[in-house]
């Protein structure tokens, strides 16, 4: 007995499709993919990113996306960062940024590896974009992606609630310590002598 054919979407046929669906999803080789929900701690993050960053751009042309808003992916695949800037027209009816120049991505247990390597490839090809943000949700730590020219691109790592990531050509600067408002941290395990007591 025969299986089905399996009918892989396009990007256009996978953003009509999603219009209708409940909860998110992302395209990947031709193939709806649900999103998994987010816990609270992710949220206030992508929350006081939004925040920022739209105190800061004003009612120019560019504009902070939250995850409805999809980023295309020139090999075909459709993805959701969390947080986006995009600097392209602003069509009411679209479901997908025109010119996505920042992706912020804030990483979770079940996720990190995929989004520090795989999407992160995915997202250096898409042209427009010239940042692309990564932030741990359980330490003060961003890894933050510049393109420059010629294609090359850049890392930096940025530790510190007295740190903050520098979007220049945007005039935003991003201070960690406003992106992880009202969040607490777990303090680091501290190293025992050999015979497992504390130093007073």
């Amino acid at each position: 007995m025969s299986g089905c054919a399996v009918h892989r979407m396009t990007a256009d046929e996978f953003l009509e499709w999603d219009q209708f669906q409940e909860g998110a999803h992302e395209l990947v080789d031709g193939l709806p993919v649900a999103m998994a929900g987010a816990k609270r701690r992710h949220d206030q993050i992508v929350v006081n990113t939004i925040i920022s960053i739209g105190g800061q751009l004003g009612s120019g042309r560019c504009r902070v996306c939250t995850d409805d808003t999809a980023v295309r992916i020139p090999a075909g695949n459709v993805r959701r960062p969390d947080v986006s800037i995009d600097c392209g027209l602003f069509d009411d009816n679209a479901s997908a940024a025109e010119a996505p120049t920042v992706v912020i991505e804030v990483l979770s247990p079940s996720t990190r590896e995929f989004d520090m390597f795989v999407k992160l490839d995915e997202y250096k090809t898409v042209e427009s974009l010239t940042h692309i943000i990564l932030i741990d949700p359980d330490t003060p730590q961003i890894i933050h992606w510049t393109r420059l020219p010629a294609d090359a691109w850049t890392i930096q790592e940025i530790e510190g609630l007295d740190s903050h990531v520098a979007l220049p050509e945007l005039g935003i600067a991003l201070p960690l310590a406003a992106l992880y408002a009202g969040l607490t941290f777990r303090p680091r395990p501290r190293l025992l002598p050999d015979d497992g007591i504390a130093n007073a």
